[in-house]
């Protein structure tokens, strides 16, 4: 049987993880004009997308130096998010 509390932190780090690569396409397919930000609700969101990954990303972009164009932090994040989760599940099985 598992720990409630475990598994709501790992699905919420789950949803993050798809959201930031929701992002990272959206910007790709942005980027290549295959949708427009014209559009109400591509507009509508790219801009939630963007309102829930910045505060993440924009410490990473700080730290990092600029690499011409190629922005690396969502890697960076996603990494992160992953360390983040296995050192959860770490944690509990060792106070377990």
């Amino acid at each position: 049987m598992t720990n409630p509390i475990l598994w709501l932190i790992l699905t919420l780090l789950d949803i993050y993880f798809y959201i930031i690569l929701a992002m990272v396409i959206m910007s790709w397919l942005v980027a290549f004009n295959i949708i427009n930000l014209g559009n109400p609700f591509v507009r509508q969101v790219a801009y939630a997308l963007r309102r829930l990954t910045e505060p993440l990303l924009a410490p990473i972009r700080s730290i990092l130096p600029d690499l011409g164009g190629i922005d690396v932090s969502p890697i960076i994040l996603l990494i992160g998010l992953q360390f983040v989760r296995y050192l959860v599940v770490y944690a509990y099985f060792t106070l377990l």
